[in-house]
């Protein structure tokens, strides 16, 4: 998604959706609409994009670490294994 996603914008689009002689209740009727639909995606339990990005560079950082240490673990092991004459 290119653009920023608001709960307001989706709630505004719903709204559009109503007849123009509904929309005489148009405040309360805004603000139901905006209710309803951040309660069901907080049910979804949805995290930010913010939130994701930072995750997925914590994840990468950690899968590097552990690379390292499996490559300085290999060569502890042979330093200890010594070398073998087969």
């Amino acid at each position: 998604m290119t653009s920023k996603f608001s709960l307001k914008d989706l709630a505004d689009q719903i709204t559009h959706l109503i007849p123009s002689d509904i929309k005489l209740l148009k405040k309360d009727l805004d603000q139901s609409i905006y209710q309803l639909v951040q309660s069901a995606f907080n049910k979804l339990d949805l995290v930010t994009r913010e939130e994701f990005d930072v995750q997925t560079k914590v994840l990468a950082r950690t899968r590097q670490k552990i690379q390292t240490l499996e490559l300085e673990m290999q060569a502890l092991t042979a330093k200890l294994n010594g070398p073998t004459d087969e």
